[in-house]
Order: structure tokens, then C-alpha cells, then sequence
């Protein structure tokens, strides 16, 4: 057979086999099945703010005093307090102080609202001042002060220092002095030196002024100002008693206090 002959019988027989394949019957393929639908997402919704709490404390105060405000409050993005107040955090308190009765509204606001609560603070109108009376001051005069305040002090027999009884009466003579000296700053008090009858009269003034300035000088110590103090002797010139015994001699020997 000759190689054309050949290739025309494999073409035939090639032929053949495919004609034998088409009349087979085809095999049906079955799609994969859909999926099921999805159900739509529905994103959350968030609550309304909660005002937990809201107060003031005290409730009522008079106009000059303060009071707290107090809150809380949830799920809010904002919060703020009327009356001055402001913004403010979700929780807390600050203090006011009105004049005059005060409503507070607070507000909390976020996506799921807006809520409101109010609070009243009452103010009262302060109780008016206590009318005090002055005190009456009555001041005495000079010589009224000299004379109900100072005290006379004694000597012993022809001395002229001051005893343990005298230092006692000027201590507080001292006191009464600055007191006398407060209410009449223009004053001038004298210290009299007195001596009793027996020796001379010219010995008995240089006496009495030695007794007069012993006194001076410890009243000045114990802070008189000495230019207030005027000293003057009068001897045996002005005697208190005139017996001629020692118990109204004693009472002769003395300094006493008079005003200028």
C-alpha cells in the first residue's frame, strides 16, 4: 500500500471514532448551589443618657452663704449646667453661690438623646444688722479720777524712802496714773509731800519734797511718764489730824495725789 493510500485509511478510521463519539448521549453537569442570603447587619443603638443623680446641698441658704452641686450621669457625650455653671464632666460637683433663688437645669446629650433634670436652690434675703447702742462713756474729770483712784501713801519718823506697804500702794497708783492719763492726755497729777509737826518748818519742806520725789522716781520706773508728775512739799503746813499724839502724827507723814 502506498503511503498516500495509508494516510486516506487513518482519516477514514479517524472518522469514524468521531462519529461514533457524537452519538453518544451527554452527561449533564449540576451547578453548585447558591449560597443562602445573608440577613442584613442592624449596627447597635445606644441608650439615652441616665442622669444617676442630681442635687444641691443645702437646698436653701441666705444670700452671702454657698451650697454644692452634685451629679452624675451616664452614657451622655456632653453635660452642662445652666445658671452659670457650664460644661462639665459626666461626673462631679462644684459649688455656687446665687443671690437669689436659683433654678439649675442639667442637660446630658448623646446619640441615644438628650436628657434634662432640674434642681432649686432657695436663697434668702440676709436678717438686717443688729443696731448696738453705743456704750455711753462717761468720763469723770481730772480731779474726780485723781481723787477716787489714788491712794495716799505713809512714812516712817523723818525718812523718806517708800516702805513695803507704800510699794504696794503705788503699784496700783502706777495702773490708775495710765488709766487717768488715757482719758485726760493734757493732765498733770501732783505728788504733795506732808510731814508732821515736830522739827522746823524749813527742815520739814525739804522733808516733804524728798518724799514727794521718792515717789516720783517709782512711779517713773514703773512706766508713768514723769512729765505728767508735778512734785511740790508742803512740810507741816497742811496736816491731815491735829493731835499731838504718833497716830495722827503717822497720818501727817504722807504723799498725797491731787490734779493740776
Amino acid at each position: 500500500m502506498s503511503r498516500k493510500q495509508l494516510s486516506i485509511a487513518l482519516l477514514a478510521l479517524s472518522l469514524s471514532v468521531f462519529a461514533v463519539g457524537c452519538k453518544k448521549k451527554a452527561v449533564a453537569v449540576t451547578p453548585p448551589a447558591a449560597p443562602p442570603p445573608t440577613a442584613p447587619i442592624t449596627p447597635a443603638v445606644r441608650p439615652a443618657p441616665a442622669i444617676r443623680s442630681f442635687t444641691v446641698e443645702p437646698s436653701s441658704i441666705t444670700a452671702g452663704q454657698s451650697a454644692t452641686l452634685s451629679w452624675a450621669v451616664e452614657n451622655a457625650d456632653s453635660v452642662s449646667i445652666s445658671g452659670g455653671v457650664g460644661s462639665v464632666q459626666t461626673t462631679g460637683s462644684t459649688s455656687v453661690r446665687p443671690a437669689s433663688t436659683t433654678t439649675y437645669s442639667l442637660t446630658a446629650t448623646g446619640p441615644g438623646g438628650t436628657t434634662n433634670r432640674s434642681v432649686t436652690l432657695s436663697v434668702s434675703a440676709p436678717p438686717p444688722p443688729e443696731r448696738v447702742q453705743p456704750p455711753v462713756t462717761v468720763t469723770k474729770s481730772l480731779s474726780e479720777m485723781v481723787g477716787s483712784l489714788l491712794a495716799d501713801l505713809y512714812f516712817d519718823y523723818d525718812k523718806s524712802d517708800v516702805r513695803e506697804d507704800g510699794r504696794n500702794v503705788l503699784n496700783k497708783n502706777a495702773e490708775a496714773l495710765k488709766q487717768i492719763f488715757a482719758a485726760h492726755a493734757n493732765g498733770i497729777v501732783t505728788i504733795e509731800g506732808h510731814c508732821d509737826e515736830r522739827g522746823s518748818a524749813e527742815y520739814n519742806l525739804g522733808l516733804g519734797d524728798r518724799r514727794s520725789s521718792s515717789v516720783k522716781d517709782y512711779l517713773v520706773n514703773l512706766g508713768v511718764p514723769g512729765d505728767k508728775l508735778k512734785v511740790i512739799s508742803y512740810g507741816n503746813e497742811k496736816p491731815a489730824c491735829s493731835d499731838a499724839n504718833e497716830g495722827c502724827w503717822q497720818k501727817n507723814r504722807r504723799a498725797h495725789f491731787s490734779a493740776n
